[in-house]
């Protein structure tokens, strides 16, 4: 932050979209607009200069795109810096949301389209001040809004973190399904893996060989099986296997 306003830099190919986005942001008092750029060199520059809190990356950008552009420098991104990535091609998305994107918007954007992001990044850096509350271990009322595509037998369907309970292998049918909280079951693309999975969100934790679970629902452990919160409470106890129990008290230095 700069003088208590979050930052914001802005890059994008075109001249046009730098305007909309400036005066769309204009609005909002909070926020405070520390430069644009056209071009992924002059974007590196502007990123390690700036240290923006919010930022708005074009991925159709020359020589390099968006998403490479924010691979390249991520070492050095020793910050945290929220990423809005847009794009007026779907094949960028996935990749994007791969590399933690806070959100993504798709050319052309609506001004409501717009409202909505920055509302969901208010809402996401208020929560995140609140004391008690870490990235691994939330409470169901302070979880992690990020949004994912999740890869279907049907296509790409659009979910937060808070949607999904966990997620189910079917060794005959050899595929994953998700279980959402409206207890609907999605089931995915056949060549998905758990890694696939696990790599979408660190609250993303297998307890089995069959079983990835959502950390933000897990009530307890009770000897070798979990039980998880409401809505999934009433699902039956989840086994958690020796291996992946061990991998569970290092990660979370459960004592």
């Amino acid at each position: 932050m700069k003088n208590n306003k979050y930052t914001v830099a802005i890059i994008d190919v075109n001249a046009l979209y730098i305007d909309i986005l400036r005066q769309s942001l204009a609005e909002y008092t909070e926020l405070l607009i520390v430069g644009n750029a056209q071009n992924s060199i002059k974007g590196k520059k502007l990123i390690l200069e700036q240290r923006p809190d919010l930022l708005f990356l074009d991925v159709e950008l020359p020589s390099q795109n968006g998403v490479e552009l924010l691979k390249e420098i991520s070492p050095e991104i020793t910050w945290h810096m929220h990423v809005i990535f847009y794009t007026a091609f779907e094949k960028y998305l996935l990749d994007a949301l791969r590399i933690s994107a806070f959100d993504y918007l798709m050319k052309p954007f609506e001004q409501d389209e717009i409202k909505s992001v920055l509302r969901r990044f208010f809402n996401h850096v208020s929560r995140e001040k609140k004391p008690g509350i870490i990235n691994y271990s939330r409470t169901p009322g302070n979880r992690s809004e990020q949004t994912y595509l999740i890869a279907t037998i049907k296509g790409y369907h659009k979910l937060c973190t808070d949607q999904i309970g966990y997620f189910e292998y079917h060794k005959d049918e050899k595929q994953w399904t998700v279980i959402l909280n409206d207890h609907s079951r999605l089931h995915l693309k056949h060549n998905t893996t758990a890694e696939d999975i696990i790599n979408y969100s660190s609250a993303f934790i297998q307890i089995n060989q069959s079983h990835i679970i959502n950390f933000d629902y897990l009530w307890n452990i009770d000897g070798k099986t979990c039980q998880l919160l409401p809505p999934f409470n009433k699902e039956n106890p989840l086994n958690i296997t020796r291996t992946f129990f061990k991998e569970l008290q290092e990660k979370f230095k459960m004592i």
